[in-house]
C-alpha cells in the first residue's frame, strides 16, 4: 500500500467501484466455466484533450493500491445475494483475488492516441471486473496531469506555478489528486495543505479579499498581515483598485517594513482581476521606483496555457502564477477505454479486434510491445511503435507504418528503442516501485525535454507518430479481413 506521509492513497475498499454489466458478465462467465480463460485487455486513449499534442501518463499510485487491496469484503456479497446473484457465484466471490499480470507506462511520461498505456492480462472475470475503477483512476489523474503540463511548458523557465485549484474540484479527493498531479507535472507546489501535508511539502498561499475586508483600511489590512508573516509577504492589491490603491499601500508598507529592521527580502504583490499584462507591468515600474526591485509578482485568476503564452507576448512581468481551475478542472477528458485485444482459447491466443465505420475507434488487436524510438544525434524521440509480442526486430533500419493509413510510412535509422511498458504487478504480486512524486516530477521533465518543440504547441501542434512495424500493421489489417469474412458467412 502507498502511503503518503502518514495518508493511505485511498481511503476505502474500491473493489465495487464496478459497473453492473461488468458483474453480470462476470457471473455469466462463471456460470458457463469461462472463469479461468485468459484474455488481454488495453487502456488508450483515442484523442488529446484541448487539442493538444501530448498527454501526461499519471494514475499508477492508485492502481496499485486498488489492486493490492482488492477483496469483496461482506458488505459487497451482501449486495450481491439481494441481486439475486447465484450463492455459488458468491462463494466463488469470498476468496477472489486478482492474480494477473498488469503492465504499464510509468507516470509521467508523456503518451500518445491509440497506443497502450496500461495493459491487463488476467482471468477473464478479474480482467472484467477491474474495468471501472482503472479507467476513472487513470482519467482523472491524466486530466489533471496533462493540463498541469500544458501550463508548465506554456511558462517561462524561471516563473514558478502554485496549484490553487482545491476550491474548484469535484470533490476532496478530486482536489488532492489535482494537488498531487499537478506537482509531479511540474508545479512547484500547492495551496492544498492535506496534499503538501502527504507531499512532506510546504503549502503555498497569501490572503483572500476577505483579508483586506476585515479591516478599517487597505493599508491596515496589508499592515496586520506583514507583521504576522514578515517573512513571507505577499499582499493581494486589487481589492479596490489595483494601481491608485492597492499597489501604493503595498508600497507604503514595504517602506514600514524597511524603515523598522523588518526582512524585505519576501515581499511582493498578487494581482487576481483585471488586464494582467497591463497591470503587472504598471506595478513593476511602481515597485522599481519606489526602491523595491525584489518584489515579486504573481499573478492569477484562472490562467490557461494559452493566457499565459499572451500574457509573455504581450510583455507583462511576473514571477509566479496561481493556477487553479486548469489543473482542478481541466477543460478537456482524456476518455480513457478499456478493450478486449486478446483471449487464449484451448491454450491459444487469439487476437480479438473491436470493427468500426469509425477509423479512429478500430482496436489495435494482440497482446502487444510498445516502443519509443529515440534519434541517437538528438536525443528527442522520433515515434512509438507497435509490435507484436514475441516479434523480433531490426535496431538498425526500421520501417514503420501508421496503424489506420498504410500508405503513411517511413524508414527510420541510427535509433535506440526503449520499450516503455513497465511489468507492475505479476502473477497478482507487485514487482513495481512506486517512485515519489518528486522522482515523478525529475523524470516527467526528462521525458517532456525529449519531446520536439512542435510536438508541445498549445496550438495546432505537430501529430506525433504512433505506428506499427510492418509485420503489426499486415497483420492487423489481416485480422480486420478475417473479422469482415465472419460477417460475410452469416
Amino acid at each position: 500500500m502507498k502511503i503518503y506521509n502518514g495518508y493511505e492513497r485511498l481511503p476505502r475498499n474500491y473493489t465495487t467501484m464496478t459497473d453492473e454489466y461488468e458483474m453480470t458478465m462476470a457471473n455469466g462467465y462463471f456460470m458457463n466455466n469461462k472463469q479461468n480463460e485468459e484474455a488481454v485487455f488495453d487502456v488508450f486513449f483515442r484523442r488529446i484533450p484541448n487539442g493538444g499534442g501530448y498527454a501526461v501518463m499519471a494514475g499508477l499510485d492508485k492502481i496499485i493500491p486498488f489492486i493490492e487491496n482488492f477483496k469483496f469484503d461482506e458488505q459487497a456479497l451482501n449486495y450481491f445475494r439481494r441481486k439475486g446473484y447465484s450463492e455459488e457465484f458468491i462463494e466463488y466471490l469470498k476468496d477472489f483475488k486478482f492474480t494477473g499480470d498488469i503492465y504499464a507506462i510509468p507516470d509521467g511520461t508523456p503518451v500518445f492516441p491509440n497506443e497502450p498505456i496500461i495493459t491487463v492480462k488476467a482471468p477473464l472475470i478479474e480482467a472484467q471486473i477491474v474495468e471501472t475503477a482503472i479507467l476513472s483512476m487513470v482519467n482523472g489523474a491524466m486530466e489533471h496531469a496533462t493540463g498541469a503540463r500544458r501550463i508548465v511548458e506554456a511558462t517561462p523557465e524561471n516563473v514558478g506555478i502554485m496549484e490553487f485549484g482545491a476550491r474548484r474540484a469535484d470533490g476532496c479527493e478530486a482536489a488532492i489528486d489535482a494537488s498531487i498531479y499537478g506537482i509531479m507535472a511540474g508545479c512547484m507546489g500547492t495551496s492544498n495543505i492535506m496534499a503538501s501535508d502527504m507531499l512532506n511539502m510546504k503549502a503555498m498561499g497569501t490572503q483572500a479579499h476577505s483579508w483586506i475586508e476585515s479591516y478599517p483600511t487597505e493599508y491596515d489590512a496589508f499592515l496586520s498581515y506583514a507583521k504576522v508573516y514578515p517573512n513571507n509577504c505577499i499582499l493581494l492589491v486589487d481589492t479596490i483598485d489595483t494601481l491608485k490603491s492597492g499597489v501604493p499601500n503595498a508600497i507604503k508598507v514595504f517602506e514600514y517594513m524597511r524603515e523598522n529592521g523588518m526582512n524585505t527580502n519576501n515581499i511582493g504583490i498578487r494581482i487576481d482581476s483585471g488586464d494582467l499584462a497591463y497591470l503587472s507591468k504598471e506595478s513593476r515600474k511602481m515597485l522599481d521606483a519606489a526602491g523595491f526591485p525584489q518584489a515579486k509578482i504573481c499573478l492569477s485568476n484562472g490562467l490557461t496555457a494559452e493566457t499565459i503564452e499572451s500574457l509573455i507576448i504581450q510583455g507583462a512581468k511576473f514571477d509566479s502564477l496561481g493556477v487553479g481551475d486548469n489543473i482542478s478542472k481541466p477543460e478537456g477528458r482524456m476518455g480513457c477505454v478499456y478493450k478486449e485485444v486478446a483471449l487464449c482459447e484451448n491454450g491459444v491466443w487469439v487476437p480479438k479486434i473491436k470493427l468500426s465505420n469509425d477509423t479512429i475507434k478500430i482496436v489495435n488487436p494482440d497482446h502487444k510491445k510498445l516502443y519509443r524510438a529515440y534519434d541517437k544525434k538528438t536525443g528527442f524521440a522520433l515515434a512509438d511503435v507497435m509490435t507484436r509480442r514475441d516479434e523480433k526486430l531490426n535496431r538498425d533500419k526500421l520501417t514503420i507504418v501508421s496503424v489506420t493509413d498504410y500508405l503513411k510510412r517511413t524508414t527510420i535509422e541510427d535509433f535506440e528503442l526503449v520499450e516503455l511498458q513497465k511489468p507492475i504487478f505479476v502473477r497478482g504480486e507487485l514487482v513495481y516501485d512506486d517512485p515519489e512524486i518528486a522522482d515523478k516530477r525529475k523524470y516527467c521533465d526528462e521525458q517532456m525535454g525529449k519531446l520536439y518543440p512542435e510536438v508541445k504547441r498549445t496550438k495546432m501542434p505537430h501529430e506525433y507518430y504512433v505506428d506499427g512495424t510492418e509485420d503489426y500493421v499486415n497483420f492487423k489489417n489481416d485480422t480486420i479481413m478475417n473479422a469482415k469474412k465472419l460477417v460475410k458467412k452469416m
